[in-house]
């Protein structure tokens, strides 16, 4: 090979070289992995919460409810209200037929003052008996009269004072029978025991009432709501039961009144377990509302939810709760590349977990972690949040 063909040689070889240098180059850039895009939010400070909720849904309650029914049962005379009528306390709401208790009624009063004109008859005799005991002592003292009258004297003053006395019992049976009376009568009529508003009515006029007594699912005649005073009942699981005290604050959030919370506190804690299901054992609260004046068209019966707060903490590094992985580890963004990192959090709840250690603020954290390859040591970009 001459001098020539050996330099033609080496160009080509030279080239060739250089060509597969640049494909094998062209081939790494490529066949490497895409970065992923993800979300991510900075650490910062702020307010973080301790919170319990309710496991099933609560309900909207009046202070005082009652489900009225008469004593006795009767054919319904006379209707006073009708259903959404707002009532006074003592204002009578129903009547039944009561025309053979009046009927007793009347005949109790014509024997209570028979009796009592015979107290009159019996004990005037009597005053008189026991005056002529004093006339017979008198002429006996004279010499006038026997031994034996003054014993019949005094014998039949002492029988004068016991028909007297009889009599006096007679009229006090015949007054406690007009009471009896009017006691039945009040029975047959149902009358509002505190000020409110008819939600139901049960009969009309004309029908018979059924009483409803204990144990019996007999419907009330009547159901008073006072809507003046509501709060909230709610269900807690027993597991967080423990850490509920009354008098710490909540949020309260109904169903009809969308996008809005109202402020409240713990009231009461029921002092039983309530199970439901065997697996569903919960523990009722009552939750009153802050400003109850400032809350309209609030209904009795409403599905509400209680949001429980156990304990605040005002300016502590946060992270919201989405970003943490199990164990407490997040994935932080260093500059392309995803790192893990461990944290000691303190107070939780479902939006926002406080941090302890392992972040510093301004940090950025992913929150998108359930898209595919997002791990420790991941390539990523940072995708631009959704425009609101």
């Amino acid at each position: 090979m001459n001098a020539s063909s050996r330099g033609a040689w080496l160009r080509r070889s030279l080239i060739g070289a250089a060509a597969l240098a640049a494909a094998v180059a062209a081939a790494a850039w490529f066949g490497r992995s895409q970065p992923i895009a993800v979300t991510v939010a900075e650490v910062g400070r702020g307010r973080v919460e301790s919170t319990v909720s309710n496991t099933r849904a609560g309900s909207v309650e009046a202070c005082q409810r009652t489900k009225l029914s008469t004593i006795a049962g009767g054919r319904i005379e006379m209707l006073a209200v009708k259903e959404g009528d707002r009532v006074k306390k003592g204002q009578v709401l129903m009547r039944l037929w009561v025309d053979d208790l009046q009927a007793q009624e009347r005949v109790a009063l014509a024997q209570a003052e028979t009796a009592r004109r015979r107290v009159a008859e019996v004990c005037a005799l009597a005053q008189a008996a026991e005056r002529d005991v004093l006339r017979q002592t008198e002429l006996f003292q004279k010499g006038f009269v026997s031994t034996a009258a003054i014993d019949n004297a005094r014998a039949n003053a002492e029988a004068r004072q016991a028909a007297c006395a009889t009599a006096r019992a007679d009229v006090a049976q015949a007054e406690s029978a007009v009471q009896l009376a009017r006691v039945q009568q009040r029975r047959m009529v149902l009358v509002a025991p505190f000020a409110g508003t008819v939600a139901k009515i049960v009969g009309e006029v004309g029908e018979y009432s059924t009483p409803s007594p204990p144990g019996v699912p007999t419907p009330p005649a009547i159901d008073l709501i006072d809507d003046s005073c509501l709060y909230v009942k709610a269900p807690m699981d027993e597991v967080d039961a423990p850490r509920i005290r009354p008098g710490q604050p909540v949020r309260i959030s109904i169903d009809a009144l969308p996008k809005q919370t109202f402020a409240g506190r713990v009231k009461r804690i029921a002092p039983y377990v309530t199970a439901v299901e065997k697996q569903a054992r919960t523990v009722d609260i009552d939750a009153t509302f802050d400003a109850p004046e400032k809350i309209g068209g609030l209904l009795v019966g409403y599905s509400a939810d209680v949001e429980v707060i156990l304990d605040a903490r005002e300016n502590v590094l946060r992270v919201p709760t989405a970003a943490l992985m199990e164990g407490g580890r997040v994935l932080a963004v260093e500059r392309d590349r995803l790192v893990e990192r461990r944290l000691k959090t303190g107070l939780a709840n479902w939006e926002y977990t406080e941090v302890l250690e392992g972040l510093s603020g301004g940090e950025r954290i992913v929150t998108s972690l359930e898209r595919a390859g997002v791990k420790a040591g991941a390539r990523v970009t940072i995708e631009a949040p959704a425009a609101r």
